[in-house]
């Protein structure tokens, strides 16, 4: 059976993810700083490792076949741990995986990263450092996708989205439920391999507009 890795599992949209891979009985590997966070997760299939994306994590790498990458320094951090976890961390990743021969990694970005000059906002520097960490893993040798969602929401999933961007930037958000949907839906789908999307509420199906 193959076995997933997912970085940042104690996040909002990692645990979604965990939990359904979970519930679909895949071997998970949940990558976390602290695993008192995941104490609720019990399950045979789930292997938590607790360490430091700030430190050496390649032996999180380890008899992996894919991975969700979906840490991030959150908003109540400075430049400093964006750069570290944004960046070098989503970095350091892209480099485990090419050492381990991953089949596919799968990148959680965001909206705007495509060009942070582009996108008024007050969180350039989070912008580029997925920027930088998006365009490091697309010229890797790596098999990837990369997903870029809108505005976060906690609202119910609604498993439907677009990938093109309204224009009204208040329509520019998706849940994270479906961002979470989204990942898992790429990663077991090769004709989205080396491919990057934008990821909004909508009106299609996943399989009717990201295949």
């Amino acid at each position: 059976m193959s076995k997933i890795l997912v970085i940042g599992a104690s996040g909002q949209i990692g645990n979604m993810i965990t939990r359904t891979l979970i519930a679909s009985n895949q071997a998970v590997r949940a990558l976390v700083r602290d695993k008192n966070t995941l104490a609720d997760l019990k399950d045979s299939g789930l292997e938590i490792v607790e360490m430091d994306l700030e430190d050496d994590f390649s032996k999180a790498f380890e008899e992996i076949d894919s991975i969700i990458f979906c840490a991030g320094s959150g908003a109540k951090t400075g430049a400093d741990k964006t750069l570290l976890i944004d960046l070098w961390a989503a970095k350091k990743a892209t480099d485990y995986a090419l050492k381990a021969d991953v089949e596919h990694f799968v990148m959680i970005s965001s909206m705007g990263a495509e060009d942070p000059d582009n996108l008024p906002s007050d969180i350039q520097p989070y912008l580029i450092a997925k920027y930088m960490a998006d365009r490091y893993l697309a010229l890797s040798e790596v098999p990837y996708t990369i997903l870029r969602p809108g505005l976060l929401t906690n609202e119910k999933g609604k498993g439907k989205i677009t990938i093109k961007r309204p224009i009204n930037r208040d329509e520019m958000s998706i849940t994270r439920a479906d961002v979470a949907t989204a990942a898992l839906f790429c990663l077991n789908n090769d004709r989205l391999k080396n491919r990057t999307f934008e990821l909004f509420n909508g009106t299609y199906e996943f399989k009717n507009i990201l295949v």
